[in-house]
C-alpha cells in the first residue's frame, strides 16, 4: 500500500520531470571548481543576470571538452549580455580540476571561464529532466546533453536537450539570449532565424501585418 507522502512524492517527480519554459527554475547549491578553487555555489548567486546551464556526460570525453572550450572561448560576448555560464556534469570537484589541469592539446579544457558544477548527488540533473535513469542505457547515471536558459527573474526561457554525439551551439545559444532580452525589453516578438537587427512583430492581429506583407509575397 502507498502512503500519501510516497504519492506526494511521485506527483512532485512527474511535475519536475515535466520542466518547461516559464516555470521557474528548480533552485540547487553544490560544490564547484571556479578557477582552481572549490566552491560552494548556488543558483541564487546568479539572481538579477541570465544563466545558460550545460549539462553535459562526463569530464575526459570526446565532444564535451569541445563544447565546454566553445563557451569559454565565447565568454565575453555571453557577459556583455549580462549572462553567466555554469557547466554541470556526474563528476567530482576533483575530476574537474584534473580536467582543467590537462591542456586542451590532450582532451583537457584548461583555464576555463565559469564554473563547473559537481553534481554529485545527480539532484540537479533530476530536477531539471536530464539525468538517464534507465538502467538498461550505457548513459545511466549521467546527464545528457541539457542546455536550459534561465532569465534574470530565474525563469525558465528555453530548454533544449541532445542525444550524446551532437554538441551544442555558441551562436545559437548567444541569439537566443539577444532574442529574449529583446522581446522583455521592447515587448515585440521575434521571427524565425532572428538575429539582432532584424525587424520583429508586434503582436497584435492588426498590426502584424506590416510585417508580413513586407517579408511575404503571395503566389
Amino acid at each position: 500500500k502507498i502512503s500519501h507522502l510516497a504519492v506526494v512524492m511521485l506527483l512532485c517527480m512527474s511535475l519536475v520531470s515535466g520542466l518547461i519554459p516559464r516555470q521557474k527554475a528548480p533552485g540547487w547549491k553544490a560544490t564547484a571548481v571556479i578557477g582552481t578553487e572549490f566552491k560552494e555555489l548556488s543558483l541564487d548567486d546568479f539572481k538579477g543576470r541570465y544563466v545558460v546551464l550545460l549539462f553535459y556526460p562526463f569530464d575526459f570525453t570526446y565532444v564535451c571538452p569541445t563544447e565546454i572550450i566553445a563557451f569559454s572561448d565565447a565568454y565575453n560576448k555571453f557577459k556583455a549580455l549580462n549572462a553567466e555560464i555554469v557547466a554541470v556534469s556526474v563528476d567530482s570537484q576533483f575530476t574537474h580540476l584534473a580536467w582543467i589541469n590537462t591542456s586542451r592539446s590532450k582532451g583537457g579544457v584548461g583555464k576555463l571561464n565559469f564554473p563547473l558544477v559537481a553534481d554529485l548527488t545527480k539532484q540537479i540533473g533530476r530536477d531539471y529532466g536530464v539525468l538517464v535513469e534507465n538502467t538498461n542505457d550505457e548513459l545511466y547515471g549521467a546527464h545528457l546533453r541539457g542546455l536550459v536558459i534561465i532569465s534574470d527573474d530565474q525563469t525558465i526561457r528555453s530548454i533544449q536537450i541532445n542525444d550524446a554525439p551532437v554538441g551544442r551551439s555558441v551562436d545559437e545559444t548567444l541569439r537566443l539570449i539577444e532574442a529574449f532580452k529583446f522581446t522583455d525589453e521592447h515587448g515585440e516578438v521575434c521571427p524565425a532565424n532572428w538575429k539582432k537587427g532584424d525587424k520583429t512583430i508586434i503582436p497584435d492581429q492588426e498590426k502584424k501585418e506590416s510585417y508580413f506583407k513586407e517579408k511575404y509575397t503571395d503566389l
